[in-house]
């Protein structure tokens, strides 16, 4: 019997954590269906809670002096990874063409990523500053 290593351990944390972080956007997307035609709510606010998670863990394992190997695998790659969606939000951008939405459907081209990015810049610094704040009591 042979043990295993990190990367099949790293491996195991992304497909643990995809199962999550899917299964939580899925059960979102049937508790909160689209309306076609209309601005996609959920896979918008699902998109920019994700972007800012990844900016407080990012922040927070950068910080950390020897943070566990397996957590960005598993949180970063696995549960956001597969809770956000840039594929979801492509098909509801087309979808909105389709019902003839152009205004919308760019505006939701655009504000998404703008908005996603925004929201992963405002985590950083907010839990920079959460940070300094509690070590330097």
């Amino acid at each position: 019997m042979h043990s295993v290593g990190p990367r099949t351990r790293g491996v195991a944390a992304v497909a643990a954590g995809g199962v999550v972080g899917a299964e939580i956007r899925y059960l979102l997307g049937v508790a909160f269906p689209a309306d076609p035609g209309g601005w996609p709510w959920t896979t918008f606010w699902i998109n920019i809670t994700g972007c800012l998670l990844i900016g407080v863990l990012y922040t927070v394992l950068a910080g950390a002096d020897r943070p566990n190997p397996l957590l960005r695998p598993l949180l970063g790659v696995g549960v956001l990874g597969g809770y956000t969606t840039f594929s979801t939000w492509s098909v509801e951008t087309v979808q909105l063409a389709e019902h003839g939405r152009y205004g919308l459907a760019l505006g939701y081209a655009l504000a998404s990523p703008v908005v996603a990015t925004a929201a992963c810049a405002v985590a950083v610094v907010l839990t920079r500053r959460i940070g300094r704040a509690r070590w330097t009591r």
